[in-house]
């Protein structure tokens, strides 16, 4: 690929993660989906954030989902909403970067109460090698990658 594609592929995922941020955004509650062993474990999350071209979630420390992540970073997430779905297979890095745990706390205050941005109890996640598929029953299904 010569640099203008590479260029232009940035701006399409660009647009992309744009597009699955605003959808999680606007849906307020996805399921995150991890393993535990051979078991599969669903939970209900509200915490995304867009900073620096990655799509980040927060959870905490202690708590099993941290767990799993780190014996198998692989997860799924999916929203619904107004008739149509999401569906993102990625991999969740863990990435403390002191200014995403600010603004995810500046984005959801409530957040405050249970996580400081200097200490490890908040756990940032961002999301790479995602794969993101949107459906309806009305029309094709949508796939994004970034």
């Amino acid at each position: 690929m010569n640099w203008e594609g590479i260029e232009m592929e940035k701006r399409r995922n660009a647009v992309g993660i744009d597009k699955v941020y605003d959808y999680l955004n606007d849906a307020g509650t996805y399921f995150l989906a991890t393993v535990d062993g051979d078991k599969p474990k669903v939970r209900p999350f509200g915490t995304i954030l867009l900073y620096d071209g990655k799509l980040y979630i927060q959870t905490g420390n202690g708590k099993d989902v941290t767990k799993q992540l780190a014996g198998n970073p692989h997860a799924e997430i999916c929203a619904c909403m107004d008739g149509s779905w999401l569906r993102i297979a990625a991999e969740l890095v863990l990435d403390n970067n002191h200014e995403a745990k600010v603004r995810m706390l500046e984005k959801l205050p409530a957040l405050k109460q249970m996580y400081n941005a200097d200490d490890d109890s908040m756990q940032m996640y961002y999301l790479r090698d995602a794969s993101a598929a949107f459906f309806s029953f009305t029309s094709a299904p949508e796939i994004i990658t970034f």
